[in-house]
Parts: structure tokens; C-alpha cells; sequence
């Protein structure tokens, strides 16, 4: 995974502050108490700005966030700047690649959202970032994640997408053009992001490509099975659904065994 994020962080919440955190949260938040209920301490692999890590410290828990994006890293110190104590001191957050990252602690559940584990795109990728999972949890610790489910993604595959978006300084239009390498189980996310700021006219372009793995079940499981996990329990992301063919998030909790 590069740091394919760096370049546009600083508009990424306006792009995905139409995203339902609060109601993520909570779901991620419903599974702990469930499969963990004891467990508070939490670390996220791949906390971009820090959004899912803040509502689940007003939930009482303690959540650790890394990320491979400096900026992004910044953003969440600025949101943590905005909290109050209380909140605050039960975040922190560091530099650190899912696949290698190694903290020196133990947590009661690592989760990994927003389809990070979708962007480990090599079996090497995927059993890396497992093994940073595994290294990190306690005793019967619980894996939370979720990925591009390839059933949905081969029965409906990607198309062109537009969004735009804008606040009071700017206005932005992503443009997103997939392509589908269909012996790989990867789709390549082309996107092209223009961001005009209101009060000049000025105009900022730039592109970038996010390289996705959609993923399909019994792989999951035996790379989770690899690393010392067990299937606990994988649902349509946010429905709690059985998976299908047009279930294009899939959740799965994963218990160390």
C-alpha cells in the first residue's frame, strides 16, 4: 500500500462527510460488546483522520490509530486538539503501516475500516497485515474488518463515479474510473480530484490511483486460520445481512484461538 492519501487528506473529510461515523461507530462499538465485552483498549490500523477513533473514545474506549499518511496523522492531532480531557486522553496516534507496524503493546481488539485490509492488493500484503493484527491482541482478542466482497464486485462490477462536493472555501469534483483485473482480484480506482477555491477561482488537479483486492470468503478464513484466528462471525457491513451478490462491504470478527 503507498501513500496514495497524502495528496488530497486535506480535503478527505469533506469528500466523506456525508459517511455516517457516528452510526459506524457504534456498529464496530455493538460487535466489541458482543464478541469482547470486557475489552477497552483498541488499536486501528488505518485511522486516517481520526473520526471512528474519537467516537469510540466518547464511548469509553481507548483506541490507538496508525496510519502511513503524515497528513492524515496531522489532521487527527488537530482533531484531538478540539476534544475535550476527558475524550482526548484515551486517543493517541502514530505513524505505521498495517503490514509491519509493531507497537510494543497489547489491546483487547484491533479493528482495520474503511476497507484497509482491501488495500493489502498480495496474499504477502494480506498475511502481513493478519500477522500485525495477531501480534497485537491479548488472549481471545477479536479482529474487526472489513473489505470489497467479490461476489458483489464480479455481478455488478465498478463504473464511473462523480462526486462533488463543497464547502465554504472550496468546491471539489472527484472523478473515480475503475478498471478491473479480473486475474488478480484487483480493481484499480483512477481518480482525477479538481478543487476550486471560491474566492480566487484557482484551480487545483490532480490524479491518483487507489489499487483495491476484492476478496472472497474462504480465502479470508484461511488466511485468518493461518495466523491463529477463527471466524467468529462476517455479515453485510452496517445490516448485519448475510453476504450476497450485491453486498459489496462484508464485516468480519475474528477471535484469537
Amino acid at each position: 500500500m503507498t501513500r496514495v492519501f497524502d495528496t488530497y487528506a486535506r480535503y478527505y473529510d469533506l469528500l466523506y462527510r456525508d459517511k455516517d461515523y457516528a452510526g459506524e461507530a457504534e456498529y464496530v462499538a455493538a460487535h466489541i460488546r458482543k464478541q469482547a465485552a470486557k475489552g477497552k483498549r483498541i488499536l486501528e490500523l488505518g485511522c486516517g483522520t481520526g473520526i471512528h477513533a474519537e467516537h469510540l473514545a466518547r464511548m469509553g474506549y481507548a483506541v490507538h490509530g496508525v496510519d502511513m499518511s503524515e497528513t492524515m496523522l496531522a489532521g487527527a492531532a488537530v482533531r484531538k486538539k478540539g476534544l475535550s480531557p476527558e475524550v482526548a486522553e484515551r486517543l493517541s496516534f502514530g505513524p505505521g503501516d498495517a503490514r509491519t507496524v509493531r507497537t510494543g503493546d497489547n489491546y483487547d481488539v484491533v479493528i482495520s475500516l474503511f476497507h484497509v485490509v482491501s488495500y493489502q492488493i498480495t496474499n504477502v500484503d494480506l498475511k502481513a497485515a493478519f500477522a500485525t493484527a495477531r501480534e497485537h491482541l491479548k488472549p481471545g482478542g477479536i479482529f474487526l474488518f472489513d473489505f470489497w466482497y467479490g461476489p458483489a464486485v464480479l455481478t455488478d462490477p465498478p463504473a464511473v463515479r462523480v462526486k462533488r462536493l463543497e464547502d465554504s472555501e472550496i468546491e471539489v469534483l472527484r472523478i473515480a474510473e475503475p478498471v478491473v483485473h479480473f486475474n488478480e482480484n484487483v480493481v484499480d480506482v483512477n481518480y482525477q480530484v479538481m478543487i476550486t477555491e471560491k474566492a480566487t477561482g484557482q484551480v487545483e488537479t490532480f490524479r491518483e490511483t487507489h489499487h483495491m483486492r476484492y476478496l472472497f470468503l474462504p480465502e479470508v478464513v484461511g488466511y485468518l486460520e493461518q495466523h491463529g484466528f477463527i471466524l467468529e462471525q462476517a455479515e453485510e457491513w452496517g445490516s448485519g445481512k448475510v453476504p450476497g451478490s450485491d453486498t459489496w462491504g462484508v464485516c468480519c470478527v475474528a477471535r484469537v484461538c
